[in-house]
């Protein structure tokens, strides 16, 4: 029996030192492109938050545009949340988070009889609402990994025509926001219409430039170009926060296979021990078994351990004399 479990412990070992290889592969892979992620995110930072405080102060510095990006509704009936997930999991809380944020949103809207909108980025995401008969409007895939510009301009379009047409009356980003390698905050951000700042001397400074061919004329031209460059801020905070989330959660479960091996190690050592002891006592058994037939007071196990024409010295014959 010990035997047994002996080989059970073994194979149960194998095969968490081969599932602790996998994790380990998969920890160094998202180490690799964290670092990518976080240098794009932090290069795209600040275009993103450059265009949006030229278009605040141009809408803020009288800037007469009655665009319909800029729309604003006192009492929004309607709300899109543009969803970002992943397509794969393994990332620890990084999509549960996001979803959980997402519904606490729907379900604190549907509580004032009002109705929303999902446009969803990632498998994880749509998969949980669906199964939640949730209404899903739009669904983009394999953009959430490794994100490009284009992608950005597909679901901004997208989201645009939406707010434009009137289907929805505000569109809220949800997504994780990276801070750093050992941070990422979940974020519900409004997207369209474009919030205004209280007024300072800073912005009136910056309205108060000319510009040409006129301040209506840039802020029209601006104005898509904001959609694209935040989403795509978005998308690439998400980006590094994913590979950031995972890498985490596959060193975690690096961690715990190596545990499991120890323990499991151990276990298998003390089922080993008792096997040996078991054989012991049963070679004991049989040997005081056969002295006792024999009628022989000599003990059969130490001549059996310790032969006379080998260790003379330690026979027990020896020590008799």
């Amino acid at each position: 029996m010990a035997g047994g479990q002996e080989r059970l412990l073994r194979r149960r070992i194998n095969s968490v030192q081969s599932t602790k290889k996998i994790t380990r592969a998969m920890e160094l892979i998202a180490a690799t492109r964290v670092a990518k992620a976080q240098q794009r995110a932090q290069e795209a930072r600040p275009y993103a938050e450059q265009i949006t405080g030229v278009i605040q102060d141009l809408a803020e510095g009288g800037a007469e545009v009655s665009h319909p990006l800029l729309k604003k509704v006192e009492d929004p009936q309607k709300v899109a949340f543009v969803v970002i997930t992943s397509d794969r999991g393994l990332a620890g809380a990084y999509n549960s988070s996001v979803i959980r944020a997402a519904e606490r949103e729907i379900m604190a809207l549907r509580s004032e009889g009002k109705d929303y909108s999902l446009v969803i980025i990632g498998k994880k995401a749509e998969t949980y609402f669906r199964f939640r008969n949730y209404k899903i409007d739009a669904v983009y895939h394999k953009m959430s990994d490794t994100p490009r510009f284009e992608d950005a301009r597909t679901v901004a379009n997208k989201v645009a025509d939406m707010f434009i047409e009137g289907d929805v009356d505000q569109v809220e980003l949800v997504y994780t926001r990276f801070l750093s390698m050992a941070s990422q905050q979940v974020t519900v951000r409004r997207f369209l219409p474009l919030q205004t700042r209280e007024r300072d001397e800073t912005s009136e400074a910056l309205a108060g430039f000319e510009l040409e061919p006129s301040p209506e004329a840039v802020l029209t031209a601006l104005l898509p170009r904001y959609v694209e460059a935040r989403l795509f801020a978005a998308l690439l905070d998400a980006a590094a926060s994913e590979h950031a989330n995972r890498q985490r959660a596959m060193k975690a479960a690096t961690d715990n296979a190596e545990e499991l091996i120890i323990k499991l190690s151990r276990a298998m050592n003390r089922a080993r021990q008792d096997a040996i002891t078991t054989e012991i006592m049963e070679i004991v058994g049989g040997a005081e078994a056969l002295r006792a037939d024999k009628g022989d007071e000599s003990d059969l196990l130490l001549d059996h351990l310790f032969p006379a024409e080998l260790f003379p010295d330690h026979h027990p014959q020896h020590f008799a004399r």
